[in-house]
């Protein structure tokens, strides 16, 4: 909402700003997964089982930064805590967008199975990759992938955006 005597952004100027946004997020993400694909090539390795999957880690970067771009606009993790320390607003906003992500990569799934023919319980069934501790295992990796990323934004709303990345990227107190 622009304040008194400001004139609110154009069409052209929020959708620089949003494809900007996903960009960051989907780099920040892009290095976590493709971090994670090169964990697990690494120690399939050891066992002589080819595994180079990076061109995923891409791709379910942006997807994510797309959910999560989505999340905000609907958003997702705003909470009564604003009055709380940010270590539990950040904690929140983490599980609140770990969720909206997984019901969303599951809703992706289903649909990427209907597309290739295969049912709903199976494209279910590949969650997460394929098992129940598989998936709880995704999913606290995820959560520990977000946290990190709600704390700097949790921090940016406490500090102002501006004043965070002058104080991170060491122009901080500069004239």
């Amino acid at each position: 909402m622009p304040k008194p005597g400001e004139t609110k952004p154009t069409l052209a100027h929020r959708a620089a700003n949003e494809v900007k946004e996903i960009v960051v997020i989907a780099l920040y993400l892009f290095i976590c997964f493709a971090t994670l694909l090169y964990l697990k090539a690494a120690i399939l390795a050891a066992y002589d089982i080819p595994f180079a999957p990076l061109g995923m880690a891409g791709i379910k970067a942006l997807v994510c930064a797309k959910f999560i771009s989505l999340g905000k606009l609907l958003h997702v993790g705003e909470t009564r805590l604003k009055s709380r320390p940010l270590i539990w607003q950040t904690l929140y906003r983490s599980a609140m967008f770990l969720i909206l992500l997984l019901a969303l990569n599951a809703l992706e799934e289903v649909v990427m199975g209907l597309l290739h023919h295969r049912s709903v319980a199976a494209s279910l069934a590949e969650l997460g990759g394929g098992t129940l501790n598989q998936l709880i295992a995704t999913s606290l990796v995820g959560f520990l992938i977000l946290v990190p990323f709600f704390a700097f934004r949790t921090l940016g709303e406490a500090v102002g955006e501006r004043n965070l990345a002058r104080a991170f990227f060491g122009t901080f107190g500069k004239a």
